[in-house]
């Protein structure tokens, strides 16, 4: 790995630092600093990955913790054996917790989030456990992990944090941490692209939790106290994320500087103003917070980062994951030839689906041939986007019939219709910003592929036959429109889909960029592609299109050729109005 040897070095550093400091405090402050660093990446893990801002985190630090010291308490179990067992009480506690909580969205998950230690730290001085000690065991100080130097700590936090970092670059640079990324930064487009977006935070969550219960079953070994206040309260889960924020979300770096520099400060303020000013330890994350929002909303690492590119002129790369940019591959899969007989690829029947009292498709009803071009068209608010919605997974419809290649996939989830072969885009582009144009469609190429080097084939495949072989490592932020509707179709595309569901592709470009875009997308129908594509470019449809089903208020129109549909007076009326269609 890139960071190794640095991390390393790193390590050795900080080791042979323990070793001079001779304060029994401020080695203690030394591991401090790696215990909140590790907490640091393991709400990383989770939050910093996936967007999903938890304000909880305590609930797993403080199980680990409590389950350690009872387990020395009651059953005079060993440290080195309780700390790996509270890694598994960090990991069940994530998994059911996220089975309850990701139903909410935005700040609804993190204050619902911060629910759960503080109903935790109650049951827990309900039970009696205000405050716990661990028995103090001189004869067998190392299998108790009960050491008179403090530096063994120091150096068990150091292996600790560097496990934790290595684990954490592992998962940022595979499909576990793409398809986290892809959730972060836009998690209707990681469903369009196969995600299944609630297992993945499920797996991130029980990770995250697991690392978390390790983490405080280690803290209480070396404080030997534990009360609920110390390990479930507020201030615990603001210190994971205040030290993350502070260095910068998302990296392996953010929650190691973070820590470097507020843990040292808030700890020897706290020792020597602490009685003249309580709770000066709070003001310290406080003011943390405040300076991050204003100078560095991402975090110092990303706001030193982007200055040194600009200042050497170094080209941006992906968020995390610094894919090489795959140059040659083997070609996806063939999707099937057009067949003359007409088979029937997408059958829908008496779709409908109201909003309230809104009618927005009203028993809509079509078929779709295989390896053909199918545009749907109709003034603004005909519902077709709704229509491709339902198609798609993204609502439910309310009643009527779907049917892919004779498969029932009426309700079926985004995920679930891509994995069956139904591609999507979007009226609204939905790019994940800070990835590359080659990861972004790896991202999509993961539904397919059994491993990377797979998906980075078959992504390859996919942008040269789009034409962004020459972009493909730029970020893409930096694209333009043309070229990030092309890049979403890639990411479309490298998935193999039987299926595409292109919704107002063109919607943006100039004559002549729509006009590649078209060039494109036939030579994907010849090749046996289906598409169905939502447009408003008549003229441009005209020469795309095999067949048209024109909707209007909801409702199917008319289903005709193009020749036909252009002279047909009841589409001229539903675009251009009555006193148009008299001139037909």
């Amino acid at each position: 790995m890139r960071t190794l040897l640095p991390l390393v070095l790193l390590a050795v550093a900080y080791a042979a630092l323990s070793f001079l400091v001779t304060n029994s405090y401020y080695q203690l402050v030394m591991t401090l600093v790696l215990i909140w660093a590790s907490f640091g990446l393991a709400w990383n893990l989770f939050s910093g990955y996936t967007g999903l801002i938890s304000f909880g985190h305590a609930v797993f630090f403080g199980l680990g913790a409590y389950f350690t010291a009872l387990g020395q308490i009651y059953f005079d179990l060993t440290p080195w054996l309780l700390i790996p067992v509270a890694a598994l009480v960090g990991g069940a506690a994530g998994l059911l917790i996220g089975a309850l909580t990701f139903r909410l969205r935005s700040h609804y998950f993190a204050l619902a989030m911060l629910a759960y230690p503080l109903a935790i730290l109650n049951v827990f001085m309900w039970l009696g456990y205000q405050e716990l000690t661990i028995p103090m065991k001189h004869k067998d100080a190392v299998l108790y992990m009960q050491f008179t130097d403090g530096r063994m700590y120091t150096l068990l936090a150091i292996g600790m944090t560097f496990a934790i970092v290595v684990l954490s670059q592992a998962v940022e640079r595979s499909r576990f941490g793409m398809a986290l990324i892809a959730i972060k930064q836009n998690e209707a487009a990681a469903e369009a692209a196969g995600i299944n977006t609630l297992v993945w935070k499920l797996r991130a969550i029980t990770l995250s939790g697991a690392v978390t219960g390790a983490i405080g079953a280690f803290y209480v070994m070396v404080l030997l106290v534990v009360t609920p206040e110390s390990v479930f309260g507020m201030l615990v889960s603001a210190q994971a994320l205040t030290v993350t924020m502070f260095g910068g979300v998302g990296t392996v770096w953010g929650p190691l500087i973070g820590a470097a520099i507020l843990i040292p400060t808030s700890q020897i303020l706290q020792a020597k103003l602490g009685a003249q000013f309580p709770g000066i330890e709070g003001v310290i994350y406080g003011l943390a917070i405040v300076v991050v929002i204003l100078v560095a909303p991402e975090g110092i690492f990303w706001r030193v980062r982007d200055k040194w590119r600009k200042r050497s002129g170094a080209p941006a790369i992906a968020e995390a994951v610094a894919t090489d940019v795959p140059v040659a591959a083997e070609p996806l899969p063939p999707a099937v030839t057009p067949q003359a007989g007409g088979e029937i690829i997408l059958s829908v029947r008496n779709l409908s689906k109201s909003f309230g009292g809104l009618k927005a498709v009203q028993n809509v009803s079509f078929d779709v041939q295989r390896g053909s071009i199918l545009g749907i068209i109709g003034p603004n608010g005909a519902g077709k986007t709704t229509l491709f919605n339902l198609l798609n997974g993204f609502q439910h419809p309310d009643a009527g019939e779907v049917r892919l290649d004779g498969r029932d996939v009426f309700g079926v989830t985004p995920h679930r219709l891509c994995e069956a072969g139904v591609g999507r885009t979007f009226q609204v582009m939905r790019p994940f910003a800070r990835l590359s144009v080659a990861d972004n469609v790896i991202i999509g190429a993961y539904v397919r592929a059994a491993n990377d080097a797979e998906a980075r084939a078959h992504a390859a495949d996919a942008i040269a036959r789009v034409g962004l072989t020459s972009v493909a490592h730029r970020v893409a932020s930096e694209l333009t429109t043309k070229e990030l509707r092309l890049m979403e179709l890639a990411r479309a595309l490298a998935g193999a889909p039987r299926l595409l569901l292109l919704d107002e592709t063109l919607a943006g470009l100039g004559a002549n960029e729509a006009a590649e875009v078209v060039t494109v997308l036939r030579a994907l129908a010849k090749q046996g592609i289906t598409i169905v594509i939502i447009e408003h470019t008549m003229h441009t449809m005209v020469r795309l299109v095999d067949r048209f089903v024109v909707l209007d208020h909801g409702a199917v129109l008319v289903e005709d050729t193009p020749q036909a549909i252009t002279r047909d007076s009841r589409v001229i009326e539903a675009y251009l109005g009555t006193k148009w269609s008299a001139h037909a």
